[in-house]
């Protein structure tokens, strides 16, 4: 789960680290109150998507007065910035920044381990960076056991080349985020700009913080933190259903048994799509390895309520999930949706109890369903009946 900047704002207050005031408003007459209640000075409203390039959009402005903060509301909210709505905006307290810096920690799957990421250049889009001059970007793993520990925050301070006064005030913010990492079960912490005051003090201006939804019953708290709003209304219908389902931009829509399947099958059909005038899949589901009929039912349910799917591939290998099981699932959906079943239905069959699934498919005798013999036919039937 992606949390907008206020979320990671309070998380990161919570934990110490320095940040500044700010407060969320949905209405420019909102903002305008949290313009006042934060001194009637110089503030900064900031677009609440859950995206990056805000400000270059125009989501993030400047605002000298309450009167000024309404305007910009104004301005942003209802904006879309690359595909996100601005429902909300953040009122945040200005600041008056000497230099602005860029620190990250997050899962490193490739090493199977952590890494921190550090720049005296922060403000700028953090990939164009690594691109442009990677050498800029100090790299530095850290192990799951030990964190961040003070030695760690000075070697990462250090390993980004900043001079010994400011390494001395960064090690106990980087200490503080390794906290939030940690004790938040983060994949990612990010912040962009960390930024020194003409004070000297470092705050973190700008947050972002995903959290790993496998440990969410750690953390019964983080369920207040979800915006249902923004959330893919059928990837959430998925979820409520403990589908293992990602929406996509395509047409043909896949189900399969075990993610190594699934992920093959969207190859399968995007190649075949080519030859079908471009169609793609529409999403991934994995019913997952010991799925019964009602599980069956229940993702063919959420894929054909995808307005954008025109055909849907099922693909099974049957091991601890029977093929029969799976049959008497795509039977029972499509007598439960009855008229609004409409969408051709490919189906390929095979291992365990296939013989049984084929027979109990062919008994219904459904004119939505096709049944093939293999799974790159399949693909091909399915981009074909989308396309048509």
């Amino acid at each position: 789960m992606d949390l907008f900047e206020y979320q990671a704002r309070d998380l990161f207050e919570k934990h110490g680290v320095p940040v500044l005031r700010g407060k969320v408003a949905t209405t420019p007459a909102e903002a305008k109150s949290a313009a006042e209640e934060l001194g009637g000075g110089v503030v900064v409203v900031k677009a609440q998507v859950k995206i990056g390039g805000r400000g270059k959009a125009g989501g993030v402005k400047v605002a000298k007065s309450p009167e000024e903060a309404e305007a910009r509301a104004t301005d942003i909210l209802g904006m879309d910035i690359k595909g996100h709505t601005t429902h909300k905006v953040m009122i945040a307290e200005g600041a008056d920044i000497a230099e602005e810096y860029y620190f990250s920690v997050l899962l490193d799957r490739a090493n199977r381990t952590y890494l921190a990421m550090c720049s005296k250049e922060g403000g700028m889009e953090i990939e164009q960076l690594a691109v442009e001059r990677p050498e800029a970007l100090a790299r530095v793993a850290v192990d799951p056991i030990d964190g961040i520990d003070e030695a760690k925050a000075r070697e990462i301070a250090e390993t980004a080349g900043f001079d010994a006064d400011t390494v001395a005030k960064l090690i106990p913010v980087l200490q503080s985020l390794w906290i939030v990492f940690v004790g938040e079960d983060a994949t990612l912490v990010e912040v962009n700009p960390l930024v020194k005051t003409g004070a000297g003090d470092i705050v973190a201006l700008d947050g972002k913080v995903s959290l790993d939804d496998n440990a969410a019953f750690r953390h019964p708290d983080h369920e207040e933190l979800r915006d249902i709003s923004a959330e893919n209304p059928l990837e959430l219908k998925a979820k409520k259903l403990d589908l293992n389902y990602v929406k996509l931009d395509g047409q043909v829509g896949i189900i399969g048994n075990g993610a190594g399947l699934v992920m093959s099958t969207l190859d399968v059909v995007a190649s075949a799509g080519e030859k079908h005038g471009g169609v793609k899949p529409a999403n991934f589901l994995d019913i997952g390895g010991g799925a019964n009929a009602e599980v069956m039912a229940n993702g063919l349910d959420v894929i054909l309520g995808d307005e954008q799917v025109r055909s849907v591939f099922v693909n099974v290998f049957g091991g601890i999930t029977a093929c029969d099981e799976v049959a008497k699932g795509i039977v029972k959906a499509l007598e439960i949706l009855g008229d609004a079943a409409t969408k051709p239905l490919v189906v390929r069959l095979d291992g365990n109890a296939v013989d049984e699934g084929r027979k109990i498919l062919a008994d219904a005798n459904n004119p939505l369903v096709t049944l093939v013999d293999t799974m790159d036919g399949g693909a091909d039937k399915a981009a074909e009946l989308a396309a048509k």
